[in-house]
């Protein structure tokens, strides 16, 4: 049958399939999907870019339009990953102007991206659309002029928690008077003023513009002037929402937002003034998300605002919400999905807001759709992680972190493994999981157990011997990416269960007891994983083989070992000497 079909007909067919799971899978039917297939695809996503080489992604996907590259690990989020470490895309652009003349979309995750490799892409793809750079660093606002200047069609630059050298605010000049195209625009991680006249004016000629997000920098009175020139927006994330209280300040923000009828989606509002909060009242009942992140509003103007968007999916906040704040949440808020709360002072010796364990335990109770947890907090129970587990079996995403590591149960001063083995069982479809507080063993033999569908699993300061690693990687069958740190892991169950680690996309180890002799025998043993020891104390090849080394990073790659590693990284395998020497 795979060979009754014309060409034509099986890329029309084809071209309905977005999914790369998907994509891949009918690759393999035979050798004709797979050659029309290759021809047919116009994005790719690449988990790592160590894992592939430019030249074998062109090779196998020829008519590429869309690049989606990660480069450093999660990790690098916590400044785990050493500066220098590496992820430079230039190379991949260098390689793909000659290759992709017609390439309209780049995103890019936690890669060095310089002024260079933003100017390249401005002169080489005449036809680009879409820049998408998250958590990037390495360039500045001169590259981001010659973007501006040279992607006539531009329809989104997002820039969102990129670190940007940021020597001018005039970049946004160099858009053309004819940019009429841009769809979404996120500026918010810039530190300086930009043109405030020039930000006007892009806005207002962008008829299609959905996504707005400003930096702190644009000041609560030039918001109205923005919103009336784009009454269409779906997203939006403020500037500073801070100003002495005027009456007429107020007038204005709100009638500027009564007249945007499409939003769905706001965040910023940093350094807020409780006073302007109702200006936005108007507009809450269609809100589906709100990022109040970098918001320090109180738990009773949280409440307040939360109680006005009954439709509300997703909500990111600090922990000044409190408990009764997140009940308020239950109460009112019965689709909400996905829940971020984030430590005000996650430092402090003391806590500063009335947060604990029952606050989640009531939004698992109220809110029948979540499905998605990230929760920032001093103290738990076993008995609230259990009846979160039972509360929300839908459970796919759970993440939860103590602030004080190895804390126990408060109340009964026991480990946490009753309460994380019931989510872990209860929760059927769990996809991540991050782990905090006090666990023995007995944890990881419940994941091992239970987690069969669990794709990314992060450790930290946790269990007692090899065997809790031993579980997990022997008993996770989808397991993808598993993240450890200060946990006593090493040798035997990293080579007991290496034909494990080549089914994997990456295994991060750092500060843990893994020694440089079992790094050098997993590098050879598996010659398809990069076995990367990164290690800023000097070569590990200069001390004993049983020294433990500082951070482990593995990953697979059909491209073999990187040929840019900085001093501090070694990659163990059969030729690590012969390299080295």
């Amino acid at each position: 049958m795979a060979y009754s079909f014309p060409e034509e007909v099986l890329e029309h067919v084809f071209s309905f399939i977005h999914t790369d799971k998907d994509r891949n899978a009918i690759s393999v039917v035979c050798k004709s999907w797979y050659e029309v297939e290759r021809w047919s695809r116009r994005r790719v996503f690449v988990g790592n870019c160590y894992a592939v080489s430019p030249g074998i992604v062109i090779r196998r996907f020829p008519e590429l339009r869309s690049v989606a590259l990660k480069g450093k690990p999660h990790f690098a989020d916590f400044n785990l990953v050493p500066e220098g470490w590496g992820g430079n895309v230039f190379p991949w652009i260098a390689t793909m102007t000659r290759a992709y003349p017609m390439l309209e979309e780049l995103r890019l995750k936690r890669m060095v991206v310089t002024d260079e490799s933003l100017e390249l892409i401005s002169r080489s793809f005449k036809n680009f659309k879409v820049l998408v750079l998250f958590s990037c660093e390495g360039f500045s606002t001169d590259g981001l002029a010659a973007i501006a200047a040279n992607c006539r069609n531009l329809r989104e630059l997002d820039l969102r928690e990129s670190e940007v050298d940021d020597l001018s605010g005039h970049w946004l000049t160099h858009f053309p008077d004819s940019c009429t195209s841009l769809v979404s625009l996120n500026i918010s991680c810039l530190g300086s003023e930009v043109s405030f006249s020039a930000l006007e004016r892009l806005v207002g000629r962008c008829p299609n513009l959905r996504t707005l997000r400003l930096n702190r920098a644009v000041p609560l009175e030039r918001l109205p002037n923005l919103l009336h020139r784009a009454p269409q927006l779906v997203e939006l994330g403020t500037g500073a929402y801070t100003a002495e209280p005027r009456p007429e300040v107020f007038s204005s923000l709100e009638g500027a937002f009564a007249n945007c009828k499409e939003l769905k989606s706001l965040s910023g509002f940093w350094d807020v003034v409780p006073d302007y909060l109702p200006s936005i009242y108007s507009i809450c009942s269609g809100i589906t998300s709100l990022n109040l992140s970098y918001a320090t509003i109180q738990s009773p103007d949280l409440v307040k605002l939360v109680t006005q968007c009954p439709n509300l999916q997703r909500l990111w906040v600090l922990d000044y919400i409190e408990d009764s704040g997140l009940e308020a949440l239950a109460a009112h808020c019965k689709d909400l999905q996905e829940l971020r709360v984030f430590p005000s002072e996650p430092y402090g010796a003391e806590p500063n807001v009335a947060l604990t364990e029952q606050g989640l335990v009531s939004v698992s109770e109220g809110c029948p759709k979540l499905h998605s947890v990230l929760y920032f907090c001093r103290q738990m129970t076993n008995a609230a992680l259990v009846s979160i587990a039972k509360n929300r079996p839908n459970m796919t995403r759970f993440r939860l972190c103590i602030l004080e590591p190895e804390t126990p149960d408060y109340q009964t001063m026991e480990p946490l493994d009753v309460g994380f083995g019931a989510i872990v069982e209860h929760c059927k479809e769990l996809r991540r999981l991050s782990l905090s507080g006090l666990l023995t063993d007995r944890m990881f033999d419940y994941i091992g157990t239970h987690a069969k569908k669990l794709e990314m699993l992060s450790v930290a300061f946790a269990g007692d011997s090899d065997l809790g690693l031993h579980h997990v990687l022997s008993g996770c069958e989808s397991l993808r990416k598993l993240e450890i740190r200060d946990c006593p892991w090493g040798d035997k169950a990293l080579l007991a269960n290496a034909a494990k680690l080549e089914t994997m996309r990456s295994l991060w180890m750092s500060s843990c007891s893994v020694s440089y002799g079992a790094c050098k025998l997993l590098g050879q043993k598996m010659p398809r994983l990069n076995v990367e020891v990164i290690d800023e104390r000097g070569p590990p090849d200069s001390r004993p083989e049983s020294c433990l080394v500082e951070k482990l990073y593995i990953y697979r790659s059909v491209a073999g070992p990187r040929l840019d590693m900085p001093s501090f990284v070694r990659t163990m395998d059969e030729d690590s000497e012969l390299r080295l020497s």
